[in-house]
């Protein structure tokens, strides 16, 4: 065969570039040889030539500020397989319905970029009580853009997050007789009608391994989160009462311009302080009332704490507002006058709460720490006005599926209170009997494949409607309520 000059270059970007292939050679620069592979067939040059590539020519680092490691002794170019990407798999075994897209989502992620694309569906009725026994279908979409700047060819420690959504159907919260929203999923980015919404744009810097500064349009539902309960009604708990700790209604927007801090350890918050704009944007830019009604301050500290050697947090928070509200002015989490009279009360500048929150792994799964299931609770108190709600609690357990041949499945029982406060009991004391709103919840969470997931749900309520007081009037009864819930991650 004959012999014929290669450069260099040439063959090492061509060897790096089969698939399987690892390169291993000498520090970038050094002039050492570097062995070459028996290539049946192949006929290379018995002598250094000065552009040819040959057992005894030394040997420059052909990618420039690479790092090539050393071959260990005797030995030549490795072969070894290429890591499998984590979106491949088939039909049934990947975790996103339409895969690697033919390799761009791998692309995406090498240059920083993760798009994550879910469809939530919910048919979910009053099987008995209520105020009207009734099932509904109704429907989410949530859209999310990750950037790592870093990745992206911008700046170390820059990152950028998006999240759109969007709802249609009807629901059935006003039907419970409760005033706390039984499919808090469907409450945004607005609790009616079909609508689509940039409903969060939130950028991070990280300053250093343990401080980071945010801001942008945030969504609130997504920074407050509490291992076993959180999962915004689409992947845990729906009832709004065990999602987040709902004495914060009057003082936290859903989606609102602001900015804040997170003080890091083992790259999980343990301290974070937030100033939002109190009104609540989702639809809109923010900016046309910007500040028009004053701000709210968020904070909370967040410990992680052994018991047994198993992981668990304590944590307490807080909120504040400089805004002027009505008594009964409804808030984005639900609103304190469905199905009353509307009737007005005084306005009042000020509002505050307080919560505690706590959760503790039970069990760890001692081949994937990902897999635990365990206890969680929280306790607040707000003020009496213009806060709706006075105190809430909740406790419960979930998590990880204890069924060994379940390994992707998830659990939760629940169990929440919600006492309103005086504005909200005083409503129209002549016409409607309004108490406090409590309730059970339990769902289980099957994945048929790792990318789609159905959700019984089962929740009992006792609606803080009540017994009407008029005579011949019919009374509102403890409320059954069915659901299921069918989510695809695309």
């Amino acid at each position: 065969m004959p012999r014929f000059p290669l450069p260099k270059s040439l063959l090492l970007a061509s060897l790096m570039l089969t698939p399987g292939f690892s390169l291993c050679a000498t520090l970038a620069g050094a002039q050492e040889e570097i062995p070459v592979p028996v290539i049946e067939g192949a006929d290379l040059p018995a002598a250094p030539l000065a552009d040819d590539f040959s057992m005894a020519a030394p040997v420059a680092d052909p990618f420039p500020g690479a790092t090539l490691p050393a071959c260990p002794p005797g030995s030549s170019l490795a072969y070894e397989l290429p890591p499998a990407s984590p979106f491949a798999g088939s039909l049934f075994e990947r975790p996103k319905l339409t895969g690697n897209w033919l390799g761009l989502r791998d692309g995406l992620a090498l240059n920083g970029i993760a798009l994550d694309v879910s469809s939530t569906n919910f048919y979910q009725g009053v099987a008995s009580g209520g105020i009207n026994e009734t099932f509904e279908y109704a429907g989410r979409g949530d859209y999310y853009l990750n950037v790592d700047g870093q990745k992206a060819g911008l700046w170390a420690g820059s990152f950028l997050t998006l999240h759109g959504e969007t709802r249609w159907g009807d629901t059935i919260n006003n039907a419970t007789g409760a005033i706390m929203p039984a499919n808090v999923g469907m409450l945004f980015p607005k609790p009616t009608g079909t609508a689509t919404a940039l409903t969060g744009v939130k950028f991070t810097q990280a300053m250093s391994e343990n401080f980071v500064v945010f801001g942008g349009k945030l969504n609130l539902f997504d920074e407050l989160k509490q291992p076993y309960a959180s999962g915004r009604g689409v992947d845990a708990f729906m009832n709004a009462s065990l999602t987040f700790p709902v004495v914060l209604a009057r003082t936290t927007p859903y989606s609102s311009l602001g900015a804040g801090f997170a003080v890091l350890e083992n790259m999980q918050p343990v301290l974070s302080f937030m100033v939002l704009d109190t009104q609540n944007t989702p639809n809109t830019t923010g900016f046309d009332n910007f500040l028009d009604n004053g701000v709210t301050l968020l904070t909370s500290v967040n410990r992680p704490v052994e018991l047994f050697g198993l992981p668990g947090h304590q944590g307490i928070g807080g909120s504040y507002s400089t805004g002027s509200y009505n008594d009964l002015t409804p808030t984005p989490w639900f609103n304190p006058n469905t199905g009353a009279f509307g009737v007005s009360t005084g306005t009042a500048s000020g509002s505050w709460s307080i919560f505690y929150l706590a959760d503790q792994a039970l069990w760890v799964d001692s081949n994937n720490p990902a897999r635990s299931w365990g206890l969680f609770g929280n306790i607040g108190l707000a003020d009496n006005g213009p806060s709706p709600i006075r105190w809430s609690s909740y406790v419960g357990f979930g998590g990880s599926s204890p069924l060994v041949s379940r390994p992707l499945d998830t659990f939760g029982l629940g169990y929440f209170y919600v006492g309103y406060s005086d504005p909200v009991h005083n409503l129209a004391p002549r016409l409607l009997n309004l108490g406090n709103d409590q309730g059970v919840e339990m769902f289980y969470n099957v994945a048929v494949t790792p990318w789609f997931r159905v959700t019984p749900d089962l929740q009992v309520l006792g609606p803080a409607r009540g017994n009407t007081l008029p005579p011949n009037a019919r009374d509102i009864d403890t409320a059954l309520v069915l659901g299921l819930r069918a989510k695809i991650d695309f």
